[in-house]
């Protein structure tokens, strides 16, 4: 018989990380545990994020933990499909104008397009739930490739700096993810099966670059009498920090 989709290890997916092996309910206890790092580190992000995009990343965070606890089937399409929902959200509110398509001559259009990808790309996940991570990682490199063309017409050294920042703690995160998965034998060879875990903590690092620096771009596309800048908290020499945007009023004409 089939196993349910909601039964523990019935999962596509199982990652380098040892099974209930300091937990009888929780199958991989460090992966769980730092899938919470996912939505935690949401405390730290600029009070002004959407609120959609931060329940939708908090949904991410909540359904990474759960899929790791249990390695259900339903929880790994969870993880995946909440993932895929938050970058639509982002894509839908934040894609600058000037990259749509020539088809589309309005965010309401986007909107729509956005939609409708999203329901298609949903839909198509369940038919081969392991590539679906492969897939979404893949959506990366568009972002980067966004934040190169954005940086070429930028000439501020502290959004440069931040980009920087953001593309070392996804490379080291994606790196973890790709060493769990391809080189988890020698892992555990070593007993050290935990890049999996490191991911969590380095994608969430990273994230907490990103989303300044995509709402930095976008008020200056939409709110271009104002003039952002970055500040980072507590200070600029601490080695770890939380960027945030500073809106500089423009100054009215007597």
């Amino acid at each position: 018989t089939m196993p349910s989709i909601f039964s523990y290890l019935s999962a596509e997916v199982d990652w380098c990380e040892g099974n209930f092996e300091r937990s009888k309910i929780i199958a991989e206890y460090y992966n769980t545990v730092n899938g919470t790092i996912l939505f935690s580190f949401l405390l730290l992000t600029p009070l002004s994020f959407l609120v959609l995009e931060v329940l939708s990343l908090l949904l991410a965070g909540i359904f990474s933990t759960y899929f790791h606890m249990t390695l259900s089937y339903v929880g790994q399409l969870l993880d995946e499909l909440s993932i895929l929902w938050t970058l639509a959200v982002a894509y839908s509110f934040w894609y600058p104008k000037i990259y749509f398509p020539k088809c589309i001559k309005s965010r309401k259009q986007f909107f729509w397009l956005s939609g409708i990808t999203t329901v298609i790309s949903t839909l198509m996940s369940f038919i081969k739930p392991a590539v679906n991570a492969y897939v979404l990682n893949c959506i990366a490199f568009h972002v980067l490739y966004l934040t190169w063309r954005e940086l070429k017409k930028c000439n501020d050294k502290r959004v440069h700096r931040m980009a920087a920042v953001m593309v070392m703690w996804w490379v080291l995160a994606i790196s973890s993810w790709i060493s769990d998965r391809w080189l988890c034998w020698f892992w555990q060879a070593i007993n050290f099966p935990y890049f999996h875990s490191f991911w969590h903590v380095l994608i969430a690092m990273s994230l907490l670059y990103c989303c300044p620096l995509v709402m930095y771009f976008d008020v200056t596309y939409e709110m271009p009498a104002f003039k952002p800048k970055i500040g980072y908290w507590p200070s600029d020499s601490w080695p770890v920090v939380v960027p945030y945007i500073v809106l500089e009023e423009p100054h009215k004409q007597c």
